[in-house]
């Protein structure tokens, strides 16, 4: 126990660096989605190694497939015989700032406003790396040992769906080898109080385009005869939902499991109050929250599909004049249920929108990266030991959660190791919005969190001695 105490201390001791250390990664636009940025990406990697090898960290190197963005590999393996191997897993790529007018600050130079730390990639998700590394190198400078053996992953492509995610585990799988996942690009319940995530939904995407004319044309000339792509992409997409919001997309509810009663029990303190929910997510005043109104607002988040169009593509209203344009393009998002099989909802979308475009125009479909939902039964000493470390660090149990959103890497690696246990916790918060402008980081829950991270550690090592 004094090893811990002692490990805790160094963390304490360490805030001010930790800190500095986030803000260079974060000043670094590794935005993955964007190929004019992959220099960046490459130099987050490389400044990511060396974080990882100046707290210890032995055999840093960047690694890849064919194709991929850079991960970044480290280890220590010098644990006591029998110790568990324990492989920690962030991401330092980001998503694109958004608008960055909507912005209060430069999304790429780091500012604390009321104890929160605003920049693109603050809890989304270099927090986590660097959580990571303060984690081993607190018990590496005080007792000069790890209670177990390490490896380190920080991906580079998380953002954009880890496309060469199979590729990578097949040519590294020996290298990365492990007994324990430990992800830390979850999040918490609320300020103050750790999650222990259990249930992600799937992914999946696609680009939808459609096409009337081989250029744009005068709209007085030819208004009221040449249909407008934009107006018919808009009635394709609106038939994308129901009345409700709920995803319409016909047989797309076929393969859906339905939650279990446990999982559609009323949960205090997010069910009962959806208008905090909203708050929390920024919504303006008189919208309302959508979804089947008789599903409880945990279930609608974690376990039912949804859809969001995340970007359009027709003439900005800038510089735009009286015209019909060519075309108009919009990329559509799914979060899948569990059950639901990426590449059949997007055949399923594609049968849709073929069956709802209208006036003949000329339609292109291109599918993207997905990812099924995953879910795990959150029992056994694994998670006994999680919940320890998060008590430990938080000063209050951890709610076990879902999480609507995906993250690729999780079921793949884990089945690669034949069903390891897989520990999801991480620095955001419900008021972080990460993927959102002003994304931000609370910094005295990131302390907790990699407090927790050194007593995890320790515990893992308790259990399988």
């Amino acid at each position: 126990m004094t090893d811990v105490v002692d490990a805790v201390h160094a963390v304490d001791g360490a805030q001010s660096q930790a800190r500095a250390e986030l803000e260079s990664l974060v000043r670094i636009p590794s935005i993955s989605a964007d190929p004019d940025r992959r220099d960046d990406v490459r130099a987050s990697a490389q400044a990511t190694a060396e974080l990882l090898a100046a707290h210890g960290l032995e055999s840093v190197r960047l690694a890849g497939v064919d194709g991929s963005h850079p991960y970044v590999i480290g280890e220590w393996m010098h644990a006591a015989r029998g110790a568990p191997t324990v492989l920690l897993y962030a991401h330092h790529d980001v998503q694109p700032p958004g608008i960055v007018d909507n912005w209060d600050s430069d999304p790429f130079e780091p500012c604390e406003r009321d104890g929160r730390l605003y920049g693109r990639g603050s809890a989304d998700d270099k927090a986590g790396g660097v959580a990571h590394a303060h984690a081993v190198s607190a018990w590496l400078n005080t007792s000069g040992a790890v209670p177990c053996n390490v490896r380190v992953l920080i991906e580079g492509e998380e953002e954009i769906g880890s496309p060469t995610l199979g590729a990578f585990l097949e040519t590294h799988l020996d290298e990365l080898r492990a007994d324990v996942l430990v992800l830390a690009d979850a999040g918490n319940w609320k300020v103050g109080v750790p999650g222990l995530t259990y249930s992600l939904r799937g992914l999946a995407a696609a680009d939808i385009e459609l096409r009337a004319l081989d250029g744009p044309v005068h709209s007085g000339m030819a208004g009221g005869a040449v249909p407008d792509p934009v107006v018919a992409l808009a009635q394709v997409l609106a038939s994308l939902v129901d009345a409700n919001g709920d995803v319409a997309i016909d047989g797309v509810w076929d393969d859906v499991r339905p939650p279990t009663a446990s999982e559609r029990a009323p949960i205090p303190g997010l069910d009962d109050d959806p208008d905090g929910f909203g708050r929390a997510m920024g919504l303006r005043p008189g919208v309302r929250l959508v979804g089947d109104p008789d599903a409880t607002l945990h279930e609608r988040l974690w376990f039912r599909p949804s859809l969001t169009v995340i970007g359009i593509d027709a003439h900005p209203i800038k510089g735009s004049s009286n015209q019909v344009i060519a075309r108009a393009a919009a990329r559509v998002s799914l979060r899948l249920a569990s059950g639901q099989a990426p590449d059949r909802v997007v055949e399923q979308l594609r049968a849709h929108v073929e069956r709802h475009t209208p006036w003949g125009l000329e339609l292109h479909v291109r599918a993207l990266e997905g990812a099924p939902a995953w879910q795990t039964d959150p029992t056994g000493p694994a998670f006994d030991a999680a919940r320890r470390a998060l008590r430990a660090g938080f000063g209050t149990d951890p709610v076990l959660m879902g999480v609507g959103g995906s993250i690729p890497f999780v079921g793949p690696f884990a089945d690669a190791f034949g069903g390891i246990p897989a520990l999801l916790l991480g620095p955001a918060d419900p008021h972080s919005r990460i993927h959102g402008e002003n994304e931000s980081l609370h910094l005295g829950d990131w302390h907790k969190l990699i407090v927790s991270e050194v007593h995890l550690l320790d515990a893992l090592a308790s259990t399988a001695r």
